[in-house]
């Protein structure tokens, strides 16, 4: 088993000082190769906080790293390739030894520019050195159409060339793109499929060669980099190709997907929402609610409404979840109350973290982003209320536990609940539906009495997404009926069909 690099003082300032402490330069990939095998065995997490990916993905990137692969994430987005990449420096020796002032990052004991490499040869074991940290051996370009060689790569720079009188024969002249500039590190492109192709072409020298070549320079630098890049599946038709050519020299493609299973996809979304606020109000949030929403993301990756070539991001529950928290502590704060918990009526301002984040078919544009959020949010609820109380599509002692509720409003009642009620106000109103306290907190844990309200809620919801009661919705009310009696006031009785 291989062992962690010796700790080298960093008190070191010289060539000298380097060989007097034996240290013995490595390359970058022997390197991550080194500190990964080390975390394996010491059985340490090599991407804290990336989950859902223990068993598919993030072993596939240890085994690129331990063939010392260059790699690519292929995936839709919001599946965390961006995150992943940015977490590779991680496996970096945390310093290393450059040569003072030059451009490259030159190990000291194999410069690859024309200043370390004379500083070397003239100063000896008195060459100056730098600790470079690891996290500024990490580069990054988010790939755009006016991305250019220059910018990766390098070109001459005439300025420079006239400024300090040098001849464009004389290899000073050259100023470094930020490929070379990342050397000895790890430098990552996001969104490859937007580089256009003649600019792709240009890392394939990089990549097949570890070397580039500016303009009519004959002279060849040896990188010492790790490339990885991001891509999404989509934009190979939508914006751009990867190159044959480029896509046969990188090593490893690794794809990556979204949360498998609502669990998981709970504990992602509690990972990156904004949940624990500064404030006067402590709200509480059921486990129903959380599964509302990572449902809301799991049916639109399924609908027919949505264009699923662009994936459904997880940014949604994050964004779903803060907002769902925010209608809470909004109402809260209206009425003075130092607690609530989140209501099914508050779903309705989940629709703005829902509309900007799913990308539609021609059907979901007649539809309507607004009520295609709508019908995932009633699928999302209709769905986990099944995980939680007895069936309501099976006639018999099941579907028996809703008659007394049912009963109610086919004699003619109707609750109407607004978004903006007191606790007091809310609570009063559900209550007064026969059988619905007790059936809800039969089912429905509550921590504390402020959530039995938003259970009871859950149930009408739900009797109403499965068609056994009605719903009319006005702005910022709803309320609640016999189906009957909702489908026939919804007749005008003017209409001359009408009989």
């Amino acid at each position: 088993m291989a062992e962690p690099a010796p700790l080298i003082p960093t008190e070191a300032s010289t060539l000298g000082d380097l060989k007097a402490h034996g240290y013995k330069p490595i390359s970058l990939k022997d390197e991550l190769r080194r500190n990964l095998i080390a975390k394996i065995h010491g059985r340490e997490p090599v991407f804290p906080g990336i989950l859902g990916f223990d068993e598919s993905v993030i072993p596939e990137i240890q085994n690129a790293i331990l063939a010392r692969h260059d790699f690519i994430l292929l995936g839709l987005r919001g599946q965390a390739k961006s995150r992943l990449i940015r977490m590779l420096p991680n496996l970096m020796d945390e310093y290393i030894p450059v040569v003072r002032g030059t451009e490259l990052n030159d190990d000291p004991f194999a410069p690859v520019s024309r200043k370390a490499r004379e500083m070397v040869a003239e100063m000896k074991d008195e060459t100056p050195i730098d600790w470079l940290h690891r996290s500024r051996r990490f580069g990054e370009k988010l790939a755009t159409p006016d991305t250019t060689i220059a910018d990766l790569i390098g070109d001459i720079d005439p300025i420079k060339a006239a400024t300090r009188k040098l001849t464009y024969a004389d290899e000073e002249v050259i100023h470094f793109g930020i490929i070379p500039r990342t050397n000895r590190g790890i430098f990552a492109v996001n969104e490859l499929p937007d580089l256009r192709p003649r600019i792709q072409v240009g890392l394939l020298n990089v990549l097949e060669e570890q070397d580039i070549q500016i303009r009519g320079f004959a002279v060849r630098i040896p990188l010492d980099i790790l490339l990885v890049f991001t891509a999404n599946p989509e934009d190979y038709t939508n914006r751009g190709n990867i190159i044959t050519p480029l896509k046969d020299r990188i090593d490893s493609q690794i794809i990556t997907h979204y949360p498998r299973t609502i669990e998981i996809g709970i504990e992602i979304t509690k990972q990156e929402a904004w949940e624990e606020r500064e404030g006067p109000v402590s709200i509480s949030i059921p486990s129903y609610f959380r599964e509302i929403i990572e449902q809301v993301a799991f049916e639109a990756r399924e609908s027919d409404y949505v264009d699923q070539k662009s994936g459904v991001s997880v940014r949604l529950t994050r964004s779903a979840l803060e907002d769902l928290i925010s209608a809470a502590e909004r109402r809260a704060l209206a009425h003075g109350e130092d607690r609530t918990c989140v209501r099914i009526s508050d779903l309705q301002f989940v629709e703005p973290a829902i509309t900007g984040k799913v990308e539609l078919v021609y059907e979901g544009e007649q539809e309507g982003a607004q009520n295609v959020a709508r019908v995932l949010v009633g699928q999302a609820v209709k769905k986990t209320f099944e995980r939680y109380f007895p069936s309501l599509e099976k006639r018999g002692a099941e579907r028996s536990r809703y008659t007394e509720i049912l009963s109610w409003f086919a004699s003619g009642n109707n609750l109407e609940l607004l978004s903006d009620l007191s606790f007091a106000d809310f609570d009063s109103r559900l209550r007064a539906v026969p059988g619905l306290a007790s059936l809800a907190v039969e089912f429905i844990d509550c921590g504390s009495p402020d959530e039995a309200p938003s259970a009871m809620e859950f149930v009408l919801e739900a009797l109403h997404q499965n068609s056994l009661l009605g719903k009319d919705r006005l702005e910022g009310r709803a309320s609640y009926t016999d189906l009957m009696g909702s489908m026939l006031s919804s007749i005008d009785p003017e209409d001359e069909d009408y009989s």
